[in-house]
């Protein structure tokens, strides 16, 4: 009998220890914790002809990561060459060389037809919604799942990944009351959701519940803190929380340890340090000489590969007064700009201007930083990222405007920013 997975979905090339293992794998991925790439290793050793490890590998390796992480997701993506595969699986193949190619909405639109055609594959679930989230578009964080929901009964293995990504895709649609119930239910499934536990905390700060989201993220739901690898991410909401009750010492506790305690070059975990302590920053914080450690660790990474983390680059740049380091990201962002796919957009439409209004705010023009913010914050979702991490355009443009002595438009910033954010009985 064909090995499967937890869902009898056939899995090529795998015996069935190499199933089980991948099966371990794949319910850690799903919830965002364990240790999933050492079990896909074995699964491979034991199985060499089995192609669906070398796909979660490249899955959690290409994107969001550091150099070296990366190559092993084009070793493995190397190694799917002439292994044989169903007609789902070429589909995941897929979906990773458009990823290694950084077209990433290709690989979300190959894997949006490999869910439609099997709803019931979470995989392809969960990698097309960071292809989704990576693009900002939101709709597709939502309707993506919500596509693949009547597939689905609460009895399935991994239904609590359904409903985590369900309720994240819910929360950057506007639907918090929806997003907070399908997150919660997610939690009381599988307390170790680190995406679930995110989804949660994205509504509290969007409702502005502070004193709640700490409260959720420390005493209700603390699963995630040793078992996640999402955990900083976590961690920088968690910081986020004590920003907006007035708590910068605590804010700066949890960037010190753990957000940076271990020191980590993966690009996602250098944005939350960046985006915390550029928050820090505005509110007039001293930060003391952390600015430094982060830039040292920026200027030992590639920039024009994805303008997101190349905009957080430059903060970091701009803040320790880097100018070498800040005029380096600029030009890759200008030559990303001109060139093709993703990036190409990205980088034009977004992360160019916004890089450019961070360096001259930087620099004590403030009213230079005013009109490409202005002009790109209504279209920033376009460069990837959530409603929550975007917001530090907004914040920054807040701060320009007080530093220009435009007091006008200050006004009507801070008016639009209160009249946003929901009434919560």
């Amino acid at each position: 009998m064909a090995a499967t997975d937890s869902l009898g979905l056939a899995l090529s090339g795998a015996s069935a220890t190499a199933a089980e293992l991948y099966r371990r794998a794949v319910d850690g991925y799903h919830r965002y914790g364990g240790e999933p790439i050492p079990l896909l290793r074995e699964a491979i050793a034991d199985s060499p002809g089995f192609a669906m490890p070398h796909v979660l590998i490249a899955y959690m390796t290409l994107i969001g990561s550091n150099p070296r992480v990366r190559s092993m997701g084009l070793k493995s993506l190397d190694a799917l060459a002439d292994l044989p595969v169903t007609a789902r699986e070429a589909g995941h193949v897929a979906a990773v060389r458009a990823l290694a190619a950084g077209e990433i909405r290709r690989a979300g639109r190959i894997l949006e037809d490999v869910a439609i055609d099997e709803p019931r594959d979470v995989l392809a679930l969960q990698a097309g919604q960071q292809s989704d989230f990576l693009t900002g578009d939101a709709r597709m964080l939502r309707d993506r799942i919500a596509r693949a929901r009547p597939a689905w009964t609460a009895h399935m293995p991994n239904f609590h990944a359904i409903l985590g990504m369900h309720a994240f895709g819910l929360e950057e649609t506007g639907h918090y009351a929806r997003a907070e119930a399908a997150g919660r239910e997610a939690i009381a499934l599988e307390p170790r959701n680190g995406w679930a536990q995110h989804a949660v905390a994205h509504v509290m700060e969007m409702q502005d519940r502070r004193a709640d989201g700490l409260g959720w993220n420390l005493t209700e739901s603390a699963a995630w803190i040793d078992d996640s690898f999402f955990k900083i991410h976590i961690w920088w909401h968690t910081a986020l929380f004590h920003i907006g009750l007035g708590q910068i010492d605590e804010a700066l506790a949890v960037y010190d340890d753990p957000i940076r305690g271990e020191g980590s070059t993966l690009a996602y975990d250098l944005v939350d340090a960046s985006a915390l302590l550029w928050r820090l920053h505005l509110a007039g914080a001293d930060v003391g000489g952390r600015w430094g450690p982060l830039a040292d660790a920026y200027a030992a990474q590639p920039h024009g590969q994805y303008a997101f983390d190349d905009v957080h680059a430059m903060m970091a740049f701009v803040a320790a007064g880097r100018d070498e380091e800040a005029d380096k990201v600029l030009a890759a962002l200008t030559a990303a700009a001109e060139g093709p796919g993703d990036n190409g957009l990205m980088s034009r439409e977004v992360g160019l201007p916004v890089a450019q209004a961070l360096r001259a705010f930087g620099r004590g023009d403030a009213a230079a930083a005013l009109e490409p913010l202005r002009e790109v914050r209504n279209g920033a979702g376009r460069f990837g990222g959530s409603h929550a991490q975007r917001d530090v355009l907004d914040l920054t443009l807040i701060a320009a405007a007080r530093a220009a002595g435009e007091t006008g438009l200050e006004r009507a910033l801070l008016a639009e920013r209160a009249a946003a954010t929901p009434v919560v009985a």
